[in-house]
């Protein structure tokens, strides 16, 4: 009985290992980042670049984000601003949430939100545009992939 039991033990052991339980690194959301906003309707409405960075737990840092559009909603000196609910399992897949804010750096203060879902080498969602700068509201979806 003790034999089976040792047995069983390290068969445990070689099934963890070959499920990747035995590798000690998570995912991670570390990388350069593609995005592509569309409209209600499907047309095109936004799309940007940018570096996510997870810097420990759940913070995730933004950084080198540049529209790759254009639009008078966002003329320069943009900020971002991002929080993640991350997880991850031991086979290097994330998941979780995003939340995205960028806001324009003219006094007009256009704030594009984004709320979406992360799925290993993708985050899909849902966005927001508010401002004061006329033409600059709206909604629609968006896909988010490494680029």
């Amino acid at each position: 009985m003790k034999q089976f039991g040792v047995v069983l033990l390290i068969a445990l052991g070689l099934f963890l290992v070959g499920c990747g339980g035995g590798n000690s690194t998570t995912g991670n959301i570390n990388g350069n980042w593609t995005a592509t906003l569309t409209n209600t309707d499907g047309s095109p409405a936004f799309s940007f670049t940018t570096t996510f960075t997870q810097s420990g737990g759940t913070d995730v840092a933004v950084s080198k984000f540049t529209f790759t559009s254009t639009s008078p909603c966002f003329v320069s000196g943009a900020t971002e601003t991002g929080s993640f609910m991350l997880s991850g399992n031991f086979n290097g897949s994330v998941s979780g949430s995003l939340g995205l804010t960028i806001q324009s750096g003219d006094p007009a203060g256009n704030t594009l939100t984004l709320q979406g879902t992360v799925k290993n080498n993708a985050i899909l969602g849902t966005w927001t545009l508010s401002g004061a700068t006329s033409g600059c509201t709206g909604n629609g979806s968006f896909t988010i992939t490494r680029a």
